[in-house]
């Protein structure tokens, strides 16, 4: 078990950094080779970055690459995020952002395609699908992305949606700087960028888990030990094997389901696993807050 264990952490640990590194190399193309050469602008911590550098450069002739900017406005969100999403995901996303900044500064700043709504769409897309698969993961790319995980994981609302929101104040950036045309291909590389992280990404509404086990008790004390969530174990058979199995039911926040997934390799890989949206909870749904809570309390009565 321990040995199982011990792989199991190791095939993490290459797993995300193989994510963090194709993330970043994604991310910094779609940046450096579509929307810096058309003056559009990316979404979060990356836009404000660029506006920075291009009014540096624009009033003061002074030239500080977007990468080094990028790193030095992700450490106060950092803080933040160590205190509110735990040490394991921050660090995860600072990793991230350090191999993102660094790309940002070894890829070239070149121009690939002349069409402005090209280099928009492109740009947005890749930078999309860094962001997502991080998330995906477990982390952050950093940013505003680590802002609108913590609002997302306390309201329930989109992650897409929380980073556009917050996006505003980039698209207003790109208005005043240059002209409201650059703002308004601004305003479309954030709504590709939005989509294509949830779309990617699950973690904007709830879900509702099936999980068909032969090993109940196993999985149910790995649930009280990890997912702080109401459970309820149904009994079932096979309707053709007629062995009996246990059902469990589930309801998560979508940002948990990589956790789920997790646990079920370790414990059960063979359970039947079937996962449906969720339009309404009627009842009790923990908070985060509550979450830790309950946490604390399991973790003192196992004491």
């Amino acid at each position: 078990m321990n040995r199982f264990h011990e792989f199991s952490i190791k095939h993490e640990l290459l797993t995300r950094s193989l994510i963090i590194i194709v993330s970043s190399i994604i991310g910094s193309i779609g940046l450096n080779m579509f929307l810096i050469p058309a003056n559009v602008f990316s979404a979060g911590v990356n836009g404000v970055a660029q506006l920075v550098s291009g009014f540096l450069d624009m009033k003061f002739n002074l030239s500080i690459d977007t990468g080094v900017l990028i790193f030095l406005f992700n450490i106060p969100i950092f803080l933040i995020g160590w205190l509110k999403l735990g040490a394991k995901a921050t660090i995860y996303s600072f990793f991230s952002v350090l191999t993102f900044s660094l790309f940002a500064m070894i890829i070239p700043v070149q121009v690939i395609v002349q069409d402005v709504l090209l280099n928009t769409i492109i740009g947005g897309l890749l930078i999309g699908i860094g962001s997502a698969y991080c998330l995906k993961y477990g982390f952050t790319t950093g940013g505003f992305d680590l802002l609108s995980v913590i609002i997302s994981k306390v309201t329930g609302k989109s992650v897409g949606s929380m980073m556009f929101l917050m996006n505003l104040l980039v698209i207003a950036g790109a208005g005043f700087l240059y002209d409201w045309t650059q703002a308004i291909y601004t305003i479309i590389s954030i709504y590709v960028l939005s989509t294509v992280v949830d779309k990617i990404h699950t973690s904007g509404h709830k879900l509702t888990v099936f999980i068909v086990t032969s090993k109940e008790d196993e999985l149910l004390e790995a649930f009280k030990k990890s997912i702080v969530r109401g459970v309820t174990v149904l009994p079932g058979r096979g309707g053709y094997t007629g062995k009996n199995r246990s059902v469990f039911m589930i309801v998560i926040n979508r940002y948990e389901l990589y956790d789920i997934e997790k646990l079920l390799r370790q414990v059960d890989e063979k359970a039947f696993v079937n996962i449906l949206p969720t339009e309404v909870v009627l009842g009790e749904f923990w908070t985060p807050e509550q979450q830790k809570a309950m946490l604390s309390l399991a973790k003192g009565q196992m004491e």
